[in-house]
């Protein structure tokens, strides 16, 4: 259980922790995955084309990896979200064919020590300048497609896994939560920062929470803004496997030849829990229609607050 002491700090704590991932030390590596790397992945990827991820076909496995590869900063851009829709379109279609017999999703990262940072601040940040409460608006429901189509495994009996070989923030944790099963490495960090910022994560992260870890939980991890450690996911069940950095594919890997031979008895306890507690797509829609709501209603200190974020992600991309 968690203590609820470590769940009040200061709001430059709360700044800090959020912002330690992003600060521009000049030590992180490029964006771009290495030559071999990308070699590689294209060789792999024959199935369709996407802008920002590398999708790989693993015919021994029955398995569909996809690593995000974003061209600028690694959040949930709106040509991420249209990718990431188009990766679960293409892939319910050749499924359906008969050309992808998918037993297993999975989701990844090449932006080095990132999972996902979450929602695309400076777009929140002009909408919100501007009055844009329909550009708010808009903008949630293309999250909240791609968490429901998320939480649905695509509508295909599969068992989702994310891995988390680093920090996923805001809008990347809502995602994470959504998969069947999450493997972590270790130096993986996982928060829901919005408080920061005087607002809420409203793609589906209390909707979620809630329904893993109780209500309580969920409000005392979102009012935080605490950024914890893959070690605190994995003692509250929300990270299953815990590794070590560098092993978290060959995690997945293990992952799935230990379980494949039960493939099916796992799918059906993963729809069974979906079945026993359903996550509407209303109700995702009411969340996010109200967060932006309480987002054009934000004030100054906490606009300010939104930019230095968004600043320092545009940096980490450089």
């Amino acid at each position: 259980m968690i203590d609820s002491g470590r769940f009040n700090p200061t709001r430059d704590e709360a700044e800090h922790a959020g912002e330690d991932h992003l600060s521009d030390d000049g030590d992180h590596p490029p964006l771009a995955p290495t030559e071999s790397a990308r070699d590689t992945a294209v060789a792999q990827s024959s199935l369709f084309d996407l802008g920002q991820i590398d999708v790989r076909w693993d015919e021994d496995l029955a398995t569909l990896w996809a690593f995000m590869t974003p061209l600028e900063r690694p959040n949930f851009s709106l040509a991420m979200l249209r990718d990431v829709r188009t990766w679960y379109v293409e892939s319910k279609r050749l499924f359906d064919a008969g050309q992808l017999p998918i037993k297993y999703l999975v989701a990844g990262s090449r932006f080095p020590g990132v999972f996902n940072l979450g929602g695309d601040l400076e777009l929140f940040a002009s909408c919100i300048e501007r009055g844009d409460l329909p550009g708010l608006v808009a903008y949630g429901h293309a999250c909240i497609d791609v968490v429901n189509r998320t939480w649905l495994n695509g509508d295909m009996p599969v068992v989702s896994v994310a891995l988390a070989q680093g920090d996923a923030l805001g809008g990347g944790f809502e995602a994470l939560l959504c998969f069947d099963i999450v493997i972590a490495e270790r130096s993986a960090r996982f928060g829901l920062p919005e408080m920061l910022f005087g607002l809420f994560p409203g793609m589906g992260a209390y909707s979620i929470l809630a329904r893993k870890l109780g209500r309580l939980t969920a409000e005392r991890m979102i009012l935080s803004g605490k950024v914890h450690s893959a070690e605190e996911m994995y003692d509250l069940g929300i990270v299953h496997t815990l590794v070590e950095d560098g092993e978290g594919e060959e995690a997945v890997r293990d992952y799935i030849k230990a379980s494949r031979a039960h493939h099916s008895g796992h799918v059906g306890v993963f729809q069974a829990g979906r079945r026993v507690d359903p996550l509407h797509y209303d109700e995702l829609k009411d969340i996010v229609e109200n967060w932006a709501a309480s987002a054009v209603k934000i004030d100054l200190k906490d606009m300010r607050m939104m930019r230095r974020l968004a600043s320092a992600q545009t940096r980490l991309a450089r």
